[in-house]
């Protein structure tokens, strides 16, 4: 078995932290997520995180006019050319300092970054291939503290650049004769966001204290005069004075004054303010904290620190609406390209919000938890996974989409375990306020509440196979807590370890329970013989995690010393033992006062998972590793790295010495107090087959097989080429065509092939397929459900392929079962999108219907013994008038029923 897993997508965390952005069309939004990127398509209702990292936490992205290019930079001032088309990453650069903002010029040839008190002014790469991307054409000096704030005028001809020391600068994207470049005041705090009206000079200015200044210039932008070339005299004295005031920095270096003087003025361009508005009513003292400026429709969006955003008309400052999202700060504002849609980020609620300000409704609202999360599991058919974290809130996420849909608040403490029922529609979930309840996923609603007769924390939670029995573990009273979903009466309190729970699991084939704990054993409990403990395993740490093999046959434990340890369940024998220390590979944190070869000794793993098939075991805990070992050859078969983002704590191995000095470490000194940096103590939870996730600071990540990339062929042989395969469907040797297509394992030449084949020989076709290509068939059938079209076609090969080789594919079901739950989940979310649709253009057929019959639309002159005729004709009518109507589908496609 091959393991070609790539990172698939980022769920849990939708914000952190830099400024959003519409695509070009504006149905997108590109949104920071710690070091990655995410796309939120809103017209498909689709997330998508961009395969690629930076160093450390993304803090600002400028995207190209035509939409096919980013820049993304993180806060070490590492830089990313992406290519948002084919999605990779086609050039690095470093910007030798933090960079605060970057902006494309409209005509797409420049972009100027914000870096200290400086702007630098850069060659935008173009399509043909170059050795450096980035060229720097001008640095252009003036303000005396941090710059914050790019803006470019349409014709690209100038751009304004907002600073700290409350002014604002226009600069030149080439050197203009009439404009000199000199501060514009007028404000009592830090420039937060400065803006061109369209097609003009005219400049609004925002300052953190809630002030609007509106500048008027004298000139249009068709006015501004290139410098005209001197003589060779003049150049040479220009050139003689610039190489003595500068050597280092020649022509490539604009110095501005703050305050020319008046003879320097005289037929310059010239600023005047025209009016000066305050958001901030007399008395009140709201921080503005991100603006954004939509030119054609002259709307300024503002938002504030308490979470407050207000709509404003410019020039006229007439307030069009005010709402107010949250509590916490607004950290980015942005709008799209027709003005319909706002993005709102709010980085310490990982809020993500865009509302439609005309008709006031959400478009998407999303919101990650608050805190760590903690624990995760999959539904069985693959389309769900619900999380618990620190907050007391539980999730469920769509996979498909990669959207939150449903968010569970009942829990007034940290939840420590979540769980699906075998029919995969109520979960179950435990947490430290004492309670452990059971939400029903059909009207999203606390059906359940399973308490204890006296208060104490759960610390685990299990369900078994039927999903009649719920248990929790307790963490101070060391008990085990047995309720009935049907009733909710607690059944059983089961005694007898002398630590705190860790761990519960029921067998997946036998009404078996087995606990782990912190007193050094598992205990197997029966259900069937009034929960008597048949077995006692004895381990050599404390157990942190316990988990049974899908057949059952096997019990895996994961204890504090870093081993994991097999076990026989039937005859309590260990079977083989793994030695993960060295594979945990933990780093150093920055106020460690040892080194990480030492500090590893304490970690071990803390959850445990095995593999749809049971030959491989996946574990994580507190490292930034995840590790996938062969149970029976007891090896590491592959270690993937969850993160590399140095803005975490304790991810590199050793300390960087450039922060150790002669009075200690420079991490003592906290200097981002009211910043949420977070810390990395990741606790990983993983999952099924195809596909599996890990909880960690980070967010939710997914990892899913690669098919894409992959060229993995099967019993491939020299006659094995895509002309005899055609050669072959030409001469309608469809059976000979499919068995070389699978073995070529190419997915295309494979789908030309199954897609030749006319629909009424399938049955034979199916039936003809040695069994060990049938396992390759419904695999592919499985992945073309996700994209094709074809939904009737493929639901046919599946059932005549099922129905031919189901009983010998039962004898083989711990091997195929990932590519059966993977079909399922394919067919299970076509089954739900056509259900919905089918359900409302019946309840409207019915209502037509209703509505004819309440007008009297039948003809008195009618016979009566025409009633199925004339019933049959309003039938014929109802479904004339619902022909047009599109369904509103997750995936947008249009079925008429």
């Amino acid at each position: 078995m091959k393991f070609a897993y790539r990172f698939s997508n980022l769920l849990g965390t939708v914000y952190r932290r830099g400024n959003l952005n519409f695509t070009r069309d504006g149905n997108s939004v590109i949104s920071p997520v710690g070091n990655r990127v995410t796309v939120f398509d809103l017209k498909n209702n689709k997330s998508n995180t961009l395969p690629l990292t930076t160093r450390y936490n993304v803090k600002c992205v400028g995207l190209s006019p035509d939409g096919r290019l980013a820049i993304i930079v993180d806060e070490g001032g590492n830089a990313l050319l992406v290519s948002l088309v084919c999605r990779s990453v086609l050039h690095r650069f470093h910007f030798k300092g933090s960079v605060h903002s970057v902006s494309f010029s409209p005509d797409g040839r420049k972009f100027v970054i914000t870096k200290g008190n400086i702007a630098q002014m850069y060659h935008a790469p173009g399509k043909k291939r170059e050795f450096n991307a980035f060229v720097l054409d001008k640095t252009y000096f003036g303000p005396y503290d941090e710059t914050t704030h790019i803006d470019w005028t349409d014709d690209s001809r100038c751009f304004a650049v907002g600073s700290k020391d409350m002014s604002t600068w226009v600069f030149g994207a080439e050197r203009w004769d009439n404009l000199i470049y000199y501060a514009l005041g007028g404000h009592k705090d830090a420039i937060v966001a400065c803006f061109f009206e369209s097609n003009s000079l005219d400049l609004y200015t925002l300052s953190q204290d809630g002030a609007l200044c509106v500048w008027q210039c004298d000139t249009p932008p068709e006015g501004l005069r290139l410098k005209a070339p001197t003589g060779w005299k003049a150049d040479l004295l220009q050139r003689e004075e610039e190489e003595e005031e500068e050597e280092e920095e020649r022509e490539t270096t604009i110095r501005g004054k703050a305050t020319p003087a008046s003879e320097e003025q005289q037929g310059k361009v010239k600023y005047s303010r025209l009016a000066k508005y305050f958001f901030n009513k007399e008395g009140d003292f709201n921080n503005l904290t991100a603006a954004a400026y939509h030119k054609k429709i002259h709307l300024l969006v503002t938002g504030f620190a308490s979470g407050i955003f207000h709509l404003h008309e410019l020039p006229e400052f007439n307030l069009i609406h005010s709402l107010s999202i949250s509590d916490q700060r607004i950290e980015s504002v942005a709008i799209n390209s027709s003005g319909d849609w706002i993005a709102l980020g709010c980085s310490g609620l990982g809020q993500l919000l865009v509302w439609e300000w005309q008709s006031e409704s959400y478009v998407l609202k999303q919101q990650g938890h608050f805190n760590s999360m903690v624990s995760l599991a999959y539904s069985p058919d693959g389309q769900y996974i619900v999380t618990g974290g620190d907050d007391g809130k539980v999730k469920v996420w769509n996979t498909l989409s990669g959207f939150c849909f449903i968010t569970f608040t009942e829990h007034s403490s940290g939840v420590t375990g979540v769980t699906f029922t075998a029919t995969g529609y109520v979960i179950v979930t435990s947490s430290m306020d004492g309670t452990v309840r059971a939400f029903d996923l059909h009207r999203y609603r606390n059906f359940r509440t399973f308490t204890s007769p006296r208060p104490t924390q759960f610390s685990c939670v299990a369900v078994d196979s039927s999903g009649e029995i719920v248990c929790a573990g307790a963490q101070d009273s060391f008990e085990i807590f047995i309720w009935s979903m049907q009733t909710g009466r607690l059944l059983e309190v089961l005694s007898g370890h002398e630590g705190p729970i860790s761990g519960l699991c029921f067998n997946p084939m036998k009404s078996i329970l087995a606990s782990a704990s912190w007193d050094k054993t598992v205990r197997l409990w029966d259900m069937v013989d009034s929960w008597r403990t048949t077995e006692t395993l004895a381990l050599t740490s404390d157990a942190l995690a316990v988990t049974y093999r899908p057949d059952g046959a096997e019990l895996a434990v994961a204890t504090l010393n870093a081993q994991i340890t097999f076990w026989d369940p039937e005859n309590a024998v260990q079977t083989g033992s793994i030695e993960g220390r060295h594979d945990l590979k933990t780093g150093r944190k920055e106020l460690d006062k040892i080194t990480a070869k030492h500090s590893a000794k304490g970690k071990a793993f803390t959850t445990l998972c095995y593999s749809a098939d049971g030959q491989s075991v996946l574990a994580g805990g507190m490292s930034k590793f995840v590790c996938i070992y062969h149970v029976r050859e007891q090896i590491l078969r592959k270690k993937f790295e969850i993160s590399c983002n140095l803005s975490l704590d304790a991810m590199e191995e050793f300390l960087n010495r450039r922060k150790m000095t002669e009075f200690g470490n420079l991490a003592l000194i906290d200097q981002d107090a009211g910043e949420e940096n977070g810390v990395a103590i990741p606790l990983p939870g993983v999952r099924k087959g195809r596909c599996w996730a890990a909880t960690t600071t980070e967010g939710l990540l997914i990892y899913s097989l690669d098919t894409q990339m992959l060229f993995d062929p099967f019993e491939l042989d020299t006659s094995v080429t895509p002309g005899r395969i055609r050669a072959a469907l030409r001469q309608r040797d469809f059976t000979r065509a499919i068995l070389m297509a699978v073995r070529l394992n190419e997915k295309k030449l494979l789908q030309e092939t199954l897609e030749s084949v006319p629909w009424d020989e399938i049955d034979v076709i199916s039936s003809s397929l040695p069994e060990l290509y049938v396992e390759k068939v419904l695999e592919f059938l499985a992945s073309s459900f996700e994209v094709s079209r074809h939904l009737e076609f493929y639901l046919i090969w599946t059932q005549r392929l099922l129905m031919a080789h189901g009983q010998k594919l039962k004898s083989r079901a711990g091997k195929l079962l990932p590519a059966v739950q993977f079909l399922q989940k394919s067919i299970q979310r076509h089954l739900d999108d056509v259900s919905k649709l089918c359900d409302w253009n019946r309840y409207n057929i019915q209502y037509a219907l209703a509505v004819s019959k309440q007008r009297g639309m039948k003809r008195p002159s009618e016979p009566l013994g025409s009633e199925e005729e004339a019933d049959a004709s309003e039938d014929e009518d109802s479904l004339h008038l619902l022909g047009g109507g599109h369904g509103d589908g997750d995936d947008g496609d249009t079925l008429l029923v």
